[in-house]
């Protein structure tokens, strides 16, 4: 049992853990409070308060915007695209072994580990680019450059748990194979182009990419939300893939999570406990708050 007085008396773990859930950040999960009587009244304040906002959000959903933000986010993106002259496509979620090896991912790689396999050929595909990359093997004769595609859908990997990452996500690809000038000024034109609209500021930063080395990571507030590399790169010669090219994978959840300022990217993900970023269990307070007692 707790005592009933202490100095810097936190929240318990349980406490945070459920105000974390529901959206709560910051400062606020860091009171200190003098008797546990106190912290656990605060609690409840703030259970209470930020029961009534996802309430209000899931009322929101229901008369209002009727889509949950990522599905919004994406038909922004879409229509964006499009306007832009990308073409949509769509692409089977299996994957061979095969297809993975192209892109220089093979057991070795640590990336391998991260993949959910189906069978001993096949996995779910923790990546859209290999499935990209052969369409572009066929469209560039089939029409002429420059060829702009993209594809909107699922992935999946077995991903370190954390805030910012997910075992199953939605990922845009985007690619533009033989850009007028130069590639990688067309790479930034694009993000300014499809991001801007969204009213969301980004930085671009260099980075090392596991796949393809030298990329440039799209954040906002420090999240990386997309990243892009310019072409041409020596895994193209697997698709026989001559021309320069442009290409962004952008994260749709983390999308979600920078628009909203959110630290927690399952409130965005296919969930059964969130709803368009809203928590759905809103009944568990009394319950946190007889867990910190108990600690």
């Amino acid at each position: 049992m707790m005592p009933e007085t202490g100095s810097f008396l936190g929240f318990s773990s349980a406490q945070r853990q459920r105000l974390a859930e529901m959206s709560m950040h910051g400062a606020a999960l860091e009171g200190t409070f003098a008797t546990a009587a106190e912290r656990d009244g605060a609690f409840e304040e703030l259970h209470g308060r930020l029961a009534g906002e996802n309430v209000e959000r899931l009322r929101v959903l229901r008369d209002e915007v009727r889509r949950p933000l990522i599905r919004r986010l994406e038909s922004r993106l879409v229509e964006t695209l499009t306007a832009l002259g990308f073409v949509e496509v769509t692409t089977p979620i299996l994957m061979g072994k095969g297809a993975l090896e192209k892109v220089g991912l093979g057991p070795r790689h640590p990336l391998w580990r991260q993949v959910y396999w189906v069978d001993q050929t096949r996995c779910l595909r923790p990546m859209l680019a290999p499935n990209l990359y052969y369409l572009l093997s066929h469209l560039q004769r089939l029409w002429p450059l420059p060829v702009r595609i993209f594809e909107v859908g699922p992935c999946f990997r077995k991903e370190s748990k954390g805030a910012s990452h997910l075992s199953e996500f939605t990922m845009l690809n985007l690619v533009e194979l033989g850009p007028e000038g130069d590639a990688a000024e067309r790479l930034e034109e694009i993000a300014r182009l499809v991001v801007r609209p969204l009213g969301l500021e980004y930085q671009l930063q260099p980075k090392e990419s596991e796949v393809y080395g030298a990329t440039v990571d799209l954040e906002m507030d420090g999240l990386e939300v997309a990243s892009g590399v310019a072409g041409p790169h020596p895994l193209d010669e697997n698709w026989r893939i001559a021309d320069p090219w442009a290409g962004w994978g952008l994260g749709l959840e983390r999308l979600a999570m920078a628009s909203e300022r959110s630290p927690q990217i399952r409130r965005f993900g296919r969930s059964l406990m969130y709803l368009d970023g809203a928590r759905l269990n809103l009944q568990a307070g009394k319950q946190a708050e007889r867990k910190g007692e108990e600690g």
